[in-house]
Parts: C-alpha cells; structure tokens; sequence
C-alpha cells in the first residue's frame, strides 16, 4: 500500500505541473519566489486598505493627486537607493535589504495612529510610503525571478509568481472586514509588518540556496564597464529599445493612477463614509480571485500561444473599448452619474484584471533581451525612475486638470469625470502605439544579441573597403596581406576590380600580377588596355607575360594576330607558346590556325610533363580543334595528374560530349574532384542531365552523388534551380539535406544569383510546399519518438537495441537540421541561424534560440516544433505532436515491423540496426520488408539482411543464393561464398524455385 501511494506522487505531481504550465526544475524556484512575493503583496495591501479609508475621510480623494507628486519624489529616493546598494552588496543581499527597507516604516505608522496629535501627518505618511513602495515591490521580485529564470522558463514562472499578488488580494480583500472588527485598523498595520517580514526571509532563503543564480561581486557603474568591440553594434539598439520600454512603463504608470484617481472619486461621491473600507475589501478580493485563476490556468499559456506583445496589446485596448462606451452613456441625464460610477468600476476592474495577470507576466520578459551585464541595471533604472516619473507627473495633470475644470465646469462632476475619461482613452492609444514600436525593436534586440561577435559584409560599405584596399596595395607591407585584399576584392566586386587593380599593376611583385590579371580576366575590358598591354613589353614573368597576352587579345575589337608568331618559337616558355597558339587557333585565319595546330601537336606529344600540361590548357583556351581531338584518349591516360586535370577542362571549354563520362569518372577521385567540377560548372546547362541521373541514382557512391548536386548549384542557371527545387520535394534523408545546403549556399551569397535562387525555389515549392515539407519532417520525428518509447531499455535490451535506439536519435537530429534549413527559406536566414546557434548553449542561451523562434516564426505548426525544441521528456514531446503523428502504443515486434513500413525514410544504419534487432530477439519480418531491403543500394543494410535470414529462414536464403552471388560490393560476395561453403551449395546447383 505504502508502494502504491509513493507510485502515485511522481504522477501527481506531474500533473499539478502540467496544469500549471511547469517544466521539472522550475516549481521549487518559482514556488519560493510566489511566497516571498505572496506575503510582502499582502502586507502592503493591507496598508493600502487601512490608508485608503484612513485618507478618504482625512483628506478626500481630490487630495490624492499630491501623494502621487510626493510619492514620485519618495519613489525616485528609493531607486536611487536600489541602485547604490548594487553598486556597493552583491545582488542576493539587496533584495533582502530591500524587503526589510519596506516593512520597517509600518511600525512607526503603528505607533504614530495611537497619537492622536499625530495622526493627520500619519495618515498621509502611510498613504505616501503605500504608493511608493507599490512598484518597488514588483521591481525587487522581477530582478530577483530575472535572475533565477532564464527567458523561456520566465514566460512560464512568472504569471504564477506574479499571481502571489493576486493570492494577496483574495486572502487580504475577504479578510480585511473581519480583522478590522476583531483586532482594529491600528493592528492591522502590525499584522501587515509581521507578514512582510515572513516574506523577507524568504528571500533570505532563496539567496542562499541558488546563490550561484546572483553576481557575487556588486555592481559597477556602466561607464566602468569594458565594452568588447564585438558588443558596440548592440549599443545604438540597446539604446532605442530602453528609450521605449520607458516610455512603456511612464505610459502604463499614467494610465494605473489616471483609472485609480477617477475610481477612487467615484467611490467617494458614490458610497457613504463607513462603507468604504468595506466596499474596496470586497471589490479587491473579488478581483483577486478571477485575476488568481487567470494567472494560474491562462496567462502562461496564453504569452506561449499569443506571443508576449499580442497579449500585452488586450489592455490598452480594453481601456479604450470600456473608456469609450463609459463616456458615451455617460451623457444621459437621468442616469449619467450612475453609468460614470459603473463605468469606472468595470475599467478599474479590467485593468487591475489585465495589469496584475497579463501584462505583469510579461513586465520580466521585455528585459530579456538586453544584455545579462546590463540588464539588472537598466531594470532598476526603468523601474525605479519610470514610475515616480509617470506618477509625479500624473498628479501634476490631474492638479491642473482639476483647477482648469473648477475654471470651465464649476460643479460640474460629470462633465470634469468625462474629461478625465478622453485624457485616459488619449494615453490608451499612444501606449498602444509604444507597444507596437517596442514590438519591431524586440526581435531584433535578440537577434543581434544571439549574433553578438559576428560580422557580415552588410554591414560594411564597399567604397569604405574598397579605399582600404587601395591603401592596403600602395604601401608598404606583406605579400600575403596584398594577395588577400586582390582575392577579397574579386569576391566582393568582381565587375569592378579592374578599377582598382589596372592603375597598380606595375607597382606589384609578379606573383601579385599574375593575380590581378586572373581577377580582371573575368570581366575584361578595353578601358585597362594599355595598363595591361605595358606588361607584355616589361613583364619578364611567363605567367603573367601569358596572361597580359590573352586580355590583350581577348579583349581587342581587330587584334593583329600576326603579331603573336614569334611566341610560337620553339625557344619560349611553354606558358606563353600555348597561350599565343590558343589564341591564334581562336581569331585567327586557316594558315594561322594550322601553324597553332602543329605547335600544340608538338605540345601534347612532348615527353616534358610541363609541355603537355600547357598543350592541354591551351586546348581549352581555343574554338577550334581540328585533328588535336584525336590525341585526347591518350591523354585522358597520362600517368601525370596535372596534365589529366588540365585535360578535363579542356573537355568542358570545346563540349566534347563523347568524353562528359570522363568528367564524371573524374569527380569520384580526390586529386581530380577539384578540376572535374570545375569543368562542369563550365559546360552549364548542357552538363545537368548527366549529372541529375548521377545524383538520383542511389546505386551510385554517395560521394559521386554529393558532388553531383553541388556542380548543380555552382552552375546556378534557371534549369539547373528547377532542378534542385524539383527533386527537394521528392527526396529523403541525407540527399534532401544535401540539396537544402546548396540552396541556402546560394541564398546567402550577394548579388543576382541571391534573389534569384530563392525567388525560383518559392515559386516553385510555394509557402504550402515549403510547410508540407517541414510537416513531412515532423512526422518522421514523431514517429521517431514513437519507437524510442516503444523500444525504450525498459521493454527491449542488448547491443542491437542500444545501436538502434542511437540510430533513431540520429534521425531525429538529422531532420531537426533539416527543419531549421527549410526555416531558412520562410523567415530570415541570419534571424533562424541565430537561434539555430543559440540552442547548441547554456539553458539561458538555449531559451533565448526559442525566443527568437517564437517571435520570428509564422508557421502552421510553431508550438509544435517549439516544444520539440524545449528540454522536456520524448512522451511529452509526441504528445505535443498529436496534431500531425497519433501515437498508439505497440509491443517492441510490432513497433519494429511499423519502422520497416518506413524503411524508405529510414537512415541506412537505422534499416541495418532493425534487422539486427530482430535477428537478435528472433522476430518475424514480412517477405515483402525482408526482400524490399535485400536489394538495398547500401551493402551494410544488405548484410544485415543475410545475416537475419541466416537465422530466421534458410530456405528463402538458399532459394537467393543465386541471385546474390554476383553482388557488388566484396563484403557482402565474402559472405554469400562463405554462407554457400558453410551449406556446401555448389554454384552450379540450381535451385527448385527463385
């Protein structure tokens, strides 16, 4: 029995979580923070009830415009103070501090109201200290939670912590009529500085158990702060973003005391004197329960669904939608002080309703993205001067509203109420025009912040860098750093890099003009003639002597041809000799075209290696080839690897279709890869059918395969992106991922090819196709899940199990990756590789990656592949996948036979490991999954097959020993001969049945 309760408790408490909308490891933080929160909140409304009744009839409610004045200056003092103690205790010792500085004044107002002579003074004195300790409150427990809870777990804590107030309001609103007839409002006051002591010592508690949460040395001034250069470009964002979460506080802050000064008139003009304490008791403790069940079942769940600005925008627009009805019933005469005094009542209840749950969820959450070494600074310093700001300035409107009204509308109070009503619907409107602004800032703020320490070249000027190249070629300096600015530049400007480079090129070492001249070749043009036409006559360098020679020629509209014959002498540099026959095989007549033919002949067939290799270069340099081609399969046999590599790009430039399956060969080796692709980039769109078959041939090694699809990206034309785009939608596995990579490659590169490559894959896939395949993604993590649960160690153990089991997890990562590469093409790359990077972190870096997600994505299915992001249990993670995969338990066999069923989505290692798994716990498999694999490109997944029907069935084996022996790969033919001499099955023998 004992085992059966203690069984239950795990379960139990899982599902209190679950209804609460906590992650395991979040309740104990979140639960000492609510209590602390709980009994201060409590104390301070009891001192606000007893003030409230205690100022009313002292002073009336048109007084209370002047604590709000001297309330901002009490208000300031005290964030001053916050901000002091930081800079001289560690943080766990200020909030204590703090809690302590709150309570300690409410024993002198104990024993000041059992003074008569002092009772006047007292009374405004608590009514001042109520209201400046208010926002203090939130501020020391939203730095405290700050600091325990990181921004993903902060959206789930924080409503129930802030639903400690809440707690307060209930337990202190329905409790404060029977403690004022039982013990008197003087000792009321005693209580509420006992409970705000109890909350203090929490606080105690909580700084000394997670005190690894709280910097242990106090805080330093910001312009102490050594700022990385890395961090300067967050400065200006930073800047802007806390400019408008001031103005969000002033305008929150305006809006609160605007609501409770009309409120509290109404109260007065509308009840009797010995009612009041009563009414506000059972009005706060009404509200406190509705806003407690808000906050404990909706609010979290609603900022995870909404996201925290759509949730933040419910308030200012109930404030304008209830201000707006309130002043339009306003203006009957029978009953218009009736609808003013019910009007305020229902705004003051939605926005102590929506203040106190929603948007103070949300008040811990839009710190977040400032910088960790600045953040707790920057919340004391909005905290603690944005609401004395908003309320000192709000008691100086509503006093000049107030004598202007006396002026205008003289006993008027309806027409003075309406006017404060159009004030309030004003401020309404521009603080929902402050939270749309803060909204554009936000995602951006952690964007940059995610990518802090990274520079991209958007964010240089071209004209800035290139005069920093010019600078970098004409003084004096390293070699390497000169060949690094040409290669830069060529990147960056390939059009342009003549501009740069043809004034300098007699000021630069050979090697540095070979460079230019390869980088201008690109793009030549007639303006840089003579600076390239000077080398010829001074360049003693045969590379660069070969090179002006081709710009020259190239790029002259009549060039004189005769005047490239004295470099066909036997006695020059080979470079210069195949450039000048090359050149003349191109532009020149039939006489001059024979004499670049026997010197190239002379070339191929030389028995120098560096002769042929120039012959060879020089083939691809010309149009017209002649009676050279005959010389070709000799050498495409050329013990010598550079003249075979300049070969094959001599097969690309002529389009000597009869040798592409060279190139192809050439692209499975290492030491040839290089110039094959080059070679086929170079023959564009007439090389993509050779190379599609090539790449969807899952026979052929997925090497050759890969390589396939990047020649297809580097080639980049319209035909080549229908290609890729047309074969994403119909691939699995790793060559959907090696697709997804090309594209995005070419997504981030600049210029035409950019906007054009997407352009092209959106229109081709659409938004629907793009989801559909993310959806496809899902399921198979689903699925995935599905067999990790059902084939868990519980239920099936050994190395086969185990090698599974990793197998599956690897699939999951894989499609995962594959996820965030299709993200890629839906919302910003640099926004989703932010958060991609962000996740691979710290707890706290992981949920600013969510974060982000959550703000950039507008996806179907975004809580779906959040959750599979957050660090929860795989049954939870497939819960949250119900949507898309529904999971029905299964026995281990039957599991194992359904991933058979997926086979085609299978990794290959995955198909080999089920296999293995089902030979080592002896399950049946189905003929058609069994015979399906057996022809399977991979000859692990083979193996693994012959190795279960070994033992499962040998009299299917024997009836395929036939069929197997001529398999490819050696290992697998190793063990078919070695199955046949185990049996003594002669290869002659020919069996009954195949």
């Amino acid at each position: 029995m004992k085992a059966l309760r203690v069984a239950r408790y795990p379960s139990l408490k899982r599902g209190l979580r679950q209804a609460v909308n906590l992650r395991p490891g979040e309740g104990r933080r979140t639960l000492w923070v609510f209590a602390s929160y709980t009994a201060t909140s409590m104390g301070i409304l009891w001192l606000e009830v007893c003030s409230a009744a205690l100022f009313l009839g002292e002073y009336g409610a048109e007084s209370l415009p002047w604590i709000y004045l001297f309330s901002a200056a009490v208000g300031l003092g005290l964030s001053v103070i916050y901000s002091w103690l930081q800079r001289l205790l560690p943080l766990r010792r200020v909030i204590v501090l703090m809690a302590l500085l709150m309570a300690l004044p409410i024993l002198l107002f104990w024993w000041g109201l059992n003074n008569g002579f002092l009772v006047a003074g007292i009374v405004f004195a608590m009514r001042l200290w109520m209201e400046a300790i208010y926002s203090l409150n939130d501020l020391n427990v939203s730095v405290t939670a700050n600091q325990l809870f990181n921004i993903r777990e902060i959206k789930r804590a924080y409503p129930l912590i802030s639903s400690g107030n809440l707690v307060a309001d209930v337990l202190s609103g329905f409790s404060v009529y029977l403690l004022l007839t039982w013990v008197g409002l003087e000792n009321v006051l005693l209580l509420a500085f006992l409970v705000m002591m109890v909350g203090a010592v929490i606080l105690v508690h909580l700084s000394q158990t997670y005190e690894h949460a709280f910097p242990d040395a106090p805080r330093r001034p910001l312009e102490e702060v050594s700022v990385h250069p890395s961090s300067q470009r967050l400065q200006g964002p930073v800047q802007q973003y806390v400019v408008l979460l001031f103005s969000f506080f002033v305008l929150a802050q305006v809006l609160l005391y605007s609501i409770e000064f009309q409120f509290l008139n109404q109260v007065e003009l509308n009840l009797p004197e010995n009612a009041i304490a009563q009414f506000l008791g059972l009005f706060s403790g009404l509200l406190g329960l509705i806003e407690l069940l808000t906050q404990w079942f909706t609010s979290s769940r609603l900022i995870e669904r909404q996201g925290v600005f759509s949730v933040t925008l419910i308030l200012p627009s109930a404030i304008v939608l209830v201000g707006s009805l309130t002043l339009v019933f306003s203006h009957g005469v029978l009953w218009g002080t009736t609808s003013l005094f019910v009007g305020l009542v229902v705004l003051k209840f939605c926005d102590e309703w929506l203040r106190y749950t929603l948007v103070a969820s949300t008040r811990p959450v839009l710190f977040q993205p400032i910088p960790e070494r600045s953040r707790v600074s920057l919340q004391s310093l909005v905290g603690g001067l944005a609401e004395p700001l908003s309320m000192g300035m709000t008691g100086v409107i509503i006093l000049v509203t107030l004598a202007i009204n006396r002026q205008v509308w003289p006993q008027q109070v309806v027409i003075q109420s309406q006017f404060f009503l159009v004030g309030i619907i004003l401020a309404a409107l521009v603080w929902l025009g402050a939270i749309l602004l803060l909204r554009s800032r936000y995602l951006n703020l952690l964007v940059l912040g995610a990518e802090q320490g990274l520079l991209t070249f958007s964010d240089a000027n071209l004209r800035v860098l290139k005069r920093a190249f010019i600078e970098q070629l004409e003084q004096p300096g390293s070699e390497a750093d000169k060949r690094s600015c040409i290669e830069l530049l060529a990147h960056l400007d390939p059009r342009g890099v003549g501009e740069v480079l043809a004034p300098r090129l007699r000021q630069l070492s050979p090697n540095l003009q070979r460079q230019s001249l390869e980088a201008m070749l690109a793009y030549p043009n007639e303006v840089f003639l003579d600076s390239v036409g000077g080398l010829i006559q001074s360049s003693r360098q045969p590379e660069v002597l070969a090179l002006a020679l081709r710009y020259v020629w190239i790029t002259e509209p009549s060039p004189d041809i005769n005047a490239l014959r004295p470099y066909l002498d036997a006695d020059i540099d080979p470079v210069v000799r195949g450039t000048a026959a090359s050149l003349m095989l191109r532009r020149g007549n039939p006489q001059q075209r024979a004499e670049a033919t026997n010197t190239l002949r002379q070339m191929l067939t030389h028995q120098q290696e560096r002769e042929r290799v120039m012959g060879c270069r020089a083939l691809g340099e010309a149009d017209y080839l002649q009676a050279l081609r005959l010389y070709i399969p000799t050498l495409l046999q050329d013990p010598s690897l550079r003249v075979r590599r300049a070969l094959l790009d001599a097969i690309a430039a002529t389009h000597l279709e009869e040798y592409y399956p060279s190139l192809l060969k050439a692209l499975q080796y290492k030491s040839t890869r290089e110039a094959a692709q080059q070679a086929l980039t170079r023959l564009g769109d007439d090389a993509l059918p050779i190379l599609e078959r090539v790449a969807i041939d899952a026979y052929q090694p997925d090497t050759l395969r890969v390589q396939a699809w990047h020649v297809i990206g580097n080639i980049g034309t319209y035909q080549a992106l229908m290609v890729l785009t047309n074969n994403l939608a119909n691939s699995w596995g790793n060559p959907r991922r090696w697709i997804l990579r090309i594209l995005l490659s070419l997504f981030q590169e600049k210029g035409v090819k950019r906007s054009f490559t997407i352009d092209s894959a959106l229109d081709r896939l659409g938004r629907s196709g793009l989801e559909e395949l993310l959806r496809q993604e899902l399921s198979l993590i689903g699925h995935t899940l599905a067999a990790l649960l059902d084939l868990s160690p519980a239920h099936v153990t050994g190395e086969a199990a185990d090698l599974l089991r990793q197998a599956l997890g690897n699939m999951e990562a894989d499609a995962l990756e594959r996820c965030f590469m299709l993200l890629r093409f839906m919302a910003p790359p640099g926004t989703i590789q932010a958060a991609q990077a962000s996740l691979q972190g710290s707890p706290t870096s992981r949920a600013r990656g969510l974060e982000i997600l959550d703000n950039a994505l507008d996806i179907t299915h975004k809580r779906t592949f959040l959750a599979l992001l957050d660090q929860r249990s795989d049954r939870d993670r497939l819960n949250a996948l119900t949507a898309i995969v529904s999971y029905t338990p299964m026995v281990p066999s039957q599991r194992l036979r359904f991933l058979l069923e997926l086979r085609h989505f299978l990794s290959d290692w995955a198909l080999a490991c089920c296999f293995h798994l089902a030979r080592q716990q002896h399950w049946s498999l189905t003929a058609e999954q069994t015979l399906a694999s057996l022809r399977h490109p991979t000859s692990f997944v083979r193996e693994a097959v012959l190795t279960y029907l070994r033992l499962a069935s040998p009299r299917t084996l024997r009836r395929l020993i036939p069929l197997l022996q001529q398999d490819p790969n050696p290992v697998v033919s190793a063990q078919v001969q070695a199955i046949m001499t185990e049996w003594n099955y002669s290869s002659s023998t020919s069996p009954q049945s195949s």
